[in-house]
């Protein structure tokens, strides 16, 4: 495996089990991500991204193969040497926001920081971000009083708040208008320009994807 990849996943395979019969998910798929690409990965569901998705961030456990993360052997890490690496080389943004309803934008992304292990006030660096966002006027309000667009970017800058290595977003304009969903799509291509961060999206949307460095297709457990 090369030095240089930020991700890099040899014939990966991962099987799952209804009852006793096998489901393959991943059929031996090859990857290598650059530090600073943007990589789209699009699929019809069932194709196998969302598995490829969870592996990479350490969420599930492959069957067999290869994946190193960072320069981290994903596959022989502890669970508890993973949860860390989540939480500081791997940010996540979901289709669902999964914010946290009874706490304040600001608190959602203070309490990555926390989890992160850092001091909970983010850096000035981080102040540029959240005005790339445009969210610095929203920190105080809670998600019911945010738009979905809103939303979805405070997700996005909890999801940097500890500069990860690693952004990885799972369909991040399932649930936007097409008007949020081309401004977040412009806000993820902003931070892969303006901060060189790592960038893997996951999405069925042809025009969504064309927003990536590279553009990968999977189809049954495999990319074609």
């Amino acid at each position: 495996m090369s030095n240089g990849a930020i991700i890099e996943i040899r014939q990966l395979v991962k099987t799952y089990m209804a009852g006793r019969v096998p489901v393959p998910a991943l059929r031996g798929v090859d990857l290598t991500v650059e530090p600073g690409d943007f990589v789209s990965i699009i699929g019809p569901s069932g194709s196998g991204k969302s598995t490829l998705f969870h592996i990479i961030g350490g969420l599930t456990p492959p069957t067999s193969g290869h994946v190193r993360v960072a320069g981290q052997d994903m596959v022989t890490m502890t669970d508890g040497d993973r949860t860390r690496m989540r939480r500081r080389t791997i940010g996540f943004v979901f289709q669902k926001f999964n914010l946290l309803p009874n706490l304040t934008a600001r608190d959602n992304i203070a309490v990555a920081r926390f989890l992160g292990g850092f001091d909970h006030k983010p850096d000035p660096q981080f102040e540029e971000i959240l005005r790339l966002l445009g969210v610095e006027q929203r920190l105080d309000h809670k998600p019911s009083a945010l738009s979905g667009g809103e939303q979805q970017r405070i997700a996005i800058a909890r999801a940097v708040v500890n500069h990860p290595a690693i952004l990885l977003a799972d369909e991040p304009t399932g649930n936007l208008d097409s008007g949020n969903s081309n401004a977040v799509l412009e806000i993820l291509r902003g931070l892969n320009q303006r901060t060189g961060q790592t960038i893997l999206m996951i999405t069925h949307n042809p025009e969504a994807a064309s927003y990536g460095h590279r553009i990968v297709e999977m189809r049954d457990g495999r990319i074609v």
